[in-house]
């Protein structure tokens, strides 16, 4: 109540000087000093109106902007500058709180893009921009179906089924493959995430052929061995030289499941993070003059076969696993090396990092196939890899080997000109100089 009559007082006094008038001076000289009064009041808020409007049109809003007011208009000013004070300092909560969201958002590993009820693009984070091709400062406003033109992704939009991801592999970046899903959220609104699924699809497309070459690999063995044993059992007399072919080619089947078992624990073994190299000092001159022998006895005179050590370096590491992964290099080269071909093997030391390779004049291999040379159980030819009795797994095994020994594998190879299998042994982990 108070303030009513405190706002009401200009006016009250007004009436009562312009009372007393009249009764001074006359009617006439009241209504008129009333009159210029009144004028000087509208005058006063007419101006003051001014200027708010004129603050209203400015585009920063701050306390400090707004005009100085006097009588009522201090008061509605003083409540306006209040008013400014907390929107700004909500502002910046908000903006504080929508960095925060934003800068969380892009350090996801997963793409995210925020669409409005048409499913225009109104956010989207530097993932999501690279998963689909977006670019957030051209698009935004943009129909998501207008950049992802795939047709399983607008079908998957307009049906509204998004409990499933859909997975879809980017046209626009080869061997991409991305996991996509909506999730409706506020007032039609929807989060579009997306995921790199490649590495997994890699590895559940290598877990597949895993799975069935191994059953390819056992069950043509498997099948030759029961069908002999099965026609010596229905057989009551049989002649003695079937009898030596069918345990010829029994044994060499057990022996081929042999070697593929025993590949495959080691591989097991490789894999198993709990087993640690057991390091010790390798004089690779000493393994490497043993395998050597082994090759020329593998060979049997139909390859030349030099050995060449520039280095008296020797390794750090486990010499298990370094005889193994030197000597499936030397015995693959010997395997598809045609008789009276070249094969070198090198050890020396090259800027600072130890160097071993084995150097062919071999079938040499197509471009294509050398990224997938180590993956298990790949052959460039199969007809031909079964022919020369190896497992497919003996790169695998040279690439965990070499892995586990901090070293780098390097596969150069030309059709018809041979091929070089190099390992490259890091100076400041692996390599050990002039030790006696």
């Amino acid at each position: 109540m108070s303030e009513i009559w405190q706002r009401s007082f200009n006016i009250v006094f007004i009436i009562t000087i312009a009372a007393v008038v009249w009764l001074i001076f006359g009617a006439t000289k009241a209504l008129l000093f009333l009159s210029v009064a009144l004028l000087w009041m509208v005058f006063l808020h007419l101006r003051h109106l001014v200027a708010l409007e004129r603050w209203l049109q400015l585009s920063d809003h701050t306390p400090a902007s707004i005009p100085a007011g006097s009588g009522v208009w201090d008061d509605v000013f003083a409540h306006l500058a209040r008013y400014v004070r907390q929107h700004s300092q909500s502002q910046e909560r908000l903006s504080s709180a929508l960095e925060q969201m934003q800068s969380a958002t892009a350090a996801m590993p997963d793409g995210v893009v925020i669409l409005d009820e048409s499913n225009r693009i109104e956010w989207c984070n530097p993932v999501a921009e690279h998963h689909l091709g977006i670019n957030l400062a051209m698009d935004v406003g943009q129909p998501i179906i207008h950049l992802v033109r795939q047709i399983p992704f607008v079908e998957y939009l307009t049906a509204r089924r998004y409990s499933d991801p859909l997975v879809l592999k980017q046209m626009r970046q080869q061997g991409l493959i991305i996991s996509l899903q909506l999730v409706p959220y506020g007032y039609n609104q929807k989060l579009l995430i997306s995921r790199d699924i490649t590495r997994f699809e890699k590895i559940e497309t290598m877990r597949r052929d895993f799975i069935a070459n191994v059953s390819h690999e056992l069950r043509t063995p498997l099948t030759v061995i029961s069908g002999f044993l099965e026609t010596l059992a229905s057989t009551d007399e049989v002649s003695p030289d079937f009898n030596k072919r069918a345990l010829t080619l029994m044994t060499e089947q057990a022996t081929r499941m042999q070697r593929l078992i025993e590949d495959l624990l080691v591989l097991s073994r490789l894999e198993d993070v709990h087993n640690k190299v057991k390091e010790k000092i390798v004089d690779v001159a000493i393994l490497l003059n043993e395998l050597l022998r082994e090759a020329e006895s593998l060979s049997g005179g139909r390859h030349r076969i030099k050995l060449m050590i520039s280095s008296d370096d020797k390794l750090r590491g486990s010499e298990e696993e370094l005889r193994s992964a030197f000597g499936n290099l030397i015995s693959n080269a010997i395997r598809y090396t045609p008789d009276y071909g070249e094969i070198v093997i090198n050890w020396e030391k090259c800027n600072g990092q130890g160097l071993f390779f084995v150097q062919d004049s071999g079938i040499g291999i197509e471009k294509e196939h050398i990224p997938r040379l180590t993956e298990r159980f790949y052959r460039v030819d199969s007809s031909r890899s079964r022919e020369t009795g190896g497992t497919g797994l003996g790169l695998a095994i040279v690439k965990h080997i070499v892995n586990r020994h901090d070293a780098r594998l390097e596969i150069t190879s030309q059709v018809g000109k041979g091929s070089r299998f190099a390992i490259w042994f890091p100076a400041t982990k692996s390599l050990v100089s002039e030790i006696k």
